[in-house]
């Protein structure tokens, strides 16, 4: 459960050193994850205990006013702002998600932080690392707190197998298989857009890759330390001009004009977590996988594995059994599991829970920390941007090994904080 950390209590919530009653909040970007964060945010006072302040929903920030109108009308937000900076000025204004392309992040996030704005950005942290690098340094003077959301942290499937691995139930883990799988680019005259420009690994292996690669060290317990083997593979080579504005991975009418893609359609990497062993794989162009997430994870006593087609279960079997009668079990997500009771309006077993709850938890995470809750391990706070810094080398660790035709490559030493909080 949630709980007020010694004197703090509503009233004493604070911005810029003014005590409080509500908390304001505003995303920026209207597209698929800025509408996430924009539910999630209206949804967070309903999850948990009734002790955060109220929620005011200001303000849907889009260049595309039609966008952000649609959004803020949708969602309840009060206005629709098409420049950043009228965010970053508003007083009324004092946490918001940066959802966004990637390449726009570093120039928002700073100016956020430096108008005193509590922030929650979008992996990766952004296109590049000297710009995450610079973020990180920006986070760390500011006076208000910075996080970048990893949302499959929040899965509860995936939280229980964590559990299970680091309870130790699973004895010592011998080595990991990961894939995401997604459908969105399959489609050949899916127009062009900022996600098909940039060198190799900036498309799926950075979009999809960043998710299943933090997941491994959650479920593994323990940080990549080397990569090798990496493959890059552009599948559809050019892709039609829009005609129009493009949101998110929704179709757009297109010319008869296209353009290059320079990124990559699939790629795929092996791995080592200190002495453990892993691969992983992932595709955009996975036709039949509009979202697949998955794993197994195997170990000294048994083994677990989850496939986001089926989100309310994860698999299990444990080598105690008879050998005849050894075989994985399903196991539906419930109350006993984490993110569920108390967090859901109906917590009971097999109801069944998706993504957007991902975005529900994550958001109200946010919001308590700003709150200045004390944190508890049954809703961890959100990972911090030295997270992501890590989750940006891991990926550039791969591209690097790519273009060394598959040398191993060793990842920069990291700690990072799922990994502390869940030890």
């Amino acid at each position: 459960m949630l709980a007020f950390d010694g004197a703090l209590h509503i009233g004493a919530f604070q911005y810029l050193g003014v005590p409080l009653m509500t908390i304001g909040v505003a995303v920026i970007g209207a597209g698929m994850a800025g509408r996430a964060h924009a539910a999630a945010y209206r949804a967070a006072t309903s999850l948990y205990e009734s002790n955060l302040p109220p929620v005011r929903l200001v303000s849907i920030g889009d260049v595309n006013s039609t966008f952000g109108k649609a959004a803020a009308d949708r969602f309840g937000y009060e206005r629709t702002d098409s420049d950043w900076r009228v965010i970053a000025d508003d007083p009324n204004i004092h946490a918001v998600s940066v959802v966004v392309a990637n390449h726009l992040h570093r120039e928002i996030v700073e100016g956020l932080l430096a108008a005193g704005k509590h922030v929650l950005c979008e992996k990766p942290l952004s296109d590049t690392l000297d710009d995450a690098r610079a973020m990180v340094a920006a986070a760390d003077k500011a006076s208000s707190i910075a996080r970048i959301g990893l949302t499959f942290l929040r899965n509860p499937a995936i939280a229980a197998v964590q559990k299970i691995v680091s309870s130790g139930q699973l004895g010592k883990v011998l080595h990991f298989s990961g894939k995401y799988w997604a459908d969105y680019s399959s489609d050949p005259m899916s127009p062009i857009s900022w996600r098909y420009k940039g060198h190799m690994g900036t498309g799926a292996l950075a979009d999809v890759g960043s998710h299943i690669s933090y997941i491994a060290e959650f479920i593994t317990g323990n940080a990549f330390t080397e990569v090798s083997g990496a493959r890059f593979v552009t599948s559809i080579t050019e892709r039609p001009i829009p005609s129009g504005a493009v949101q998110g991975h929704s179709g757009a009418t297109v010319s008869d004009k296209f353009d290059t893609v320079e990124n990559d359609d699939y790629a795929g990497f092996t791995a080592s977590f200190g002495d453990v062993a892993g691969s992983i794989e992932v595709s955009r162009v996975a036709s039949g996988h509009p979202t697949s997430l998955s794993f197994e994870v195997y170990g000294s006593k048994g083994a677990a594995r989850f496939t986001q087609a089926r989100n309310g279960e994860f698999e299990l079997v444990l080598n105690e059994d008879p050998y005849g009668q050894r075989g994985f079990r399903t196991v539906q997500i419930g109350p006993s599991h984490p993110y569920i009771a108390g967090g859901l309006p109906v917590d009971a077993p097999g109801v069944n829970v998706g993504q957007n709850d991902q975005f529900f938890f994550q958001n109200r995470a946010f919001l308590a920390e700003v709150a200045g809750l004390a944190e508890t391990p049954s809703l961890p706070f959100c990972p911090d941007f030295a997270d992501g810094l890590h989750n940006m080398e891991v990926i550039e660790s791969v591209i690097q090994s790519g273009l060394a035709n598959g040398a191993n490559v060793a990842v920069p030493a990291a700690s990072p904080s799922y990994l502390r909080k869940n030890a």
